[in-house]
């Protein structure tokens, strides 16, 4: 089993850094039970609603911060929208991300099959679960034989999601691990207007099912105070509390 989690995006050095050293125990005690842990943070959100919203930092500061963060022992992993990123970013992480919205992208699959690093990739919120076999021949074809399948949610209707666990079953029959992302799949599109909703209350149940049906992996998304995040805060986790949730969940793979 994997466990990936961080905050949504970077928000500034110092504060990511404090964040990765609290989610070194977290680590610890996952690899204790023999769970791996990676640590996730965004460092472009290009995809943001608004033009007024944060998107992070350069990806010269994000190379330096995910290294810096590899050397607390930690594994990492990030997103890219640009197939140049992919090699740059493949210097400071051990997983490269797929965002979902751009999940059929060739040349971004190409790009990041190419690094040689396993990749993941989210599937769209228009996508069914089947599509995600033409995503899978396109990263074998350029040579990426380590990948994963993530499950966010499905679009429901405008700024609205749903999640069927069926997708979870359909996709591990590609015989490639699937993780669900419990924080984004509570997330409202659009929902505040200039940024995203979301409820954060249904994560953890929502991850139970997850668990509950076969899920390889789980995904979130934590932050010391979400509530004044600077994107997603409505779905994200409590960074103190998440321990807490993790030692919960397990009782469900046990």
């Amino acid at each position: 089993m994997i466990v990936i989690a961080g905050p949504c995006v970077i928000e500034g050095e110092e504060e990511v850094l404090s964040i990765a050293r609290k989610l070194c125990s977290t680590a610890r005690f996952l690899k204790d039970n023999d769970i791996d842990f990676v640590f996730k943070a965004s460092f472009d959100k290009a995809n943001r609603s608004s033009i007024n919203s944060y998107r992070g930092v350069n990806i010269e500061q994000a190379v330096d911060i995910f290294k810096q963060i590899q050397l607390m022992g930690l594994k990492t992993t990030t997103d890219i929208h640009e197939p140049w990123q992919a090699e740059v970013i493949s210097e400071c992480v051990d997983i490269i991300q797929i965002p979902a919205f751009l999940s059929r992208q060739t040349d971004l699959l190409e790009a990041a099959a190419k690094t040689g690093k396993p990749v993941n990739v989210k599937k769209g919120q228009f996508m069914a679960p089947e599509d995600m076999n033409n995503v899978i021949s396109k990263l074998k074809h350029f040579g990426c034989s380590h990948l994963y399948l993530t499950e966010r949610g499905t679009f429901f209707g405008y700024g609205h999601l749903v999640n069927d666990m069926t997708s979870i079953v359909k996709m591990k029959s590609t015989g490639f691990p699937v993780i669900f992302d419990a924080t984004h799949s509570v997330q409202e599109p659009g929902g505040l207007g200039e940024t995203s909703g979301g409820n954060r209350r249904f994560v953890v149940p929502l991850a139970k099912a997850a668990l509950a049906i076969g899920a390889d992996g789980l995904f979130f998304e934590a932050h010391p105070d979400p509530d004044n995040a600077l994107s997603d805060g409505p779905n994200m986790l409590k960074l103190d509390e998440f321990d807490d949730v993790l030692k919960g969940l397990l009782s469900i793979q046990d």
